[in-house]
């Protein structure tokens, strides 16, 4: 089967939402100072990486859908930063980001390839301009980077790891019927009939 980027680019917001719903079925176990415990990455704690990939979500996630909306970027794109850690309690977090991950599943679910070559502007200092392809590719790409940190640093808690790579392969389905299943997923919602 043959199909469209645009299609491709839907899977992987399906599959960031999955790796989020499995990942936070790990961490969202830690008791709070292990949350928030100082480890070895490139952000401080679980909880700071978190939080990071949320408010980084935010951010992108904001640019895109105004571009779709026709609105202008937003004038202050650097709100979603303006607290390190919106979030300290771990079932804020899953939900936050639960619900991020669904609007980047709904964005992704109205795009057509004749579409991905659309600017999307960010109002940085210098302002960027983007296609959508490439903004999503970044969006994907950074998200991925930052599970694998907590992904890490799960590995010197008390918690193993989830795997994280079994969502692509058709014979891996049973691996993860049991995560679509709590989401509400099908095999054919996502990958077609």
């Amino acid at each position: 089967m043959n199909q469209p980027l645009s299609h491709h680019l839907l899977t992987m917001a399906y599959q960031n939402a999955w790796a989020n719903h499995r990942l936070a079925k790990a961490w969202s176990q830690l008791s709070p100072a292990d949350l928030a415990a100082p480890r070895v990455s490139f952000f401080p704690s679980l909880r700071a990486t978190l939080n990071h990939i949320l408010t980084c979500d935010w951010f992108y996630l904001d640019a895109l859908e105004r571009e779709l909306r026709g609105d202008d970027p937003h004038p202050e794109c650097y709100v979603f930063f303006n607290q390190d850690e919106p979030f300290t309690h771990a079932v804020d977090l899953k939900r936050e980001q639960t619900l991020v991950d669904r609007r980047l599943i709904a964005y992704c679910e109205q795009m057509r390839d004749a579409d991905l070559g659309k600017i999307v502007t960010i109002a940085r200092d210098t302002p960027q301009h983007e296609s959508r392809v490439r903004m999503l590719s970044h969006l994907f790409e950074h998200q991925i980077h930052h599970r694998g940190q907590v992904h890490a640093m799960l590995s010197s808690t008390s918690v193993n790891p989830p795997q994280l790579d079994e969502f692509f392969c058709a014979g891996e389905s049973g691996l993860r019927a049991e995560d679509f299943a709590e989401l509400g997923w099908t095999e054919a919602l996502i990958w077609g009939a």
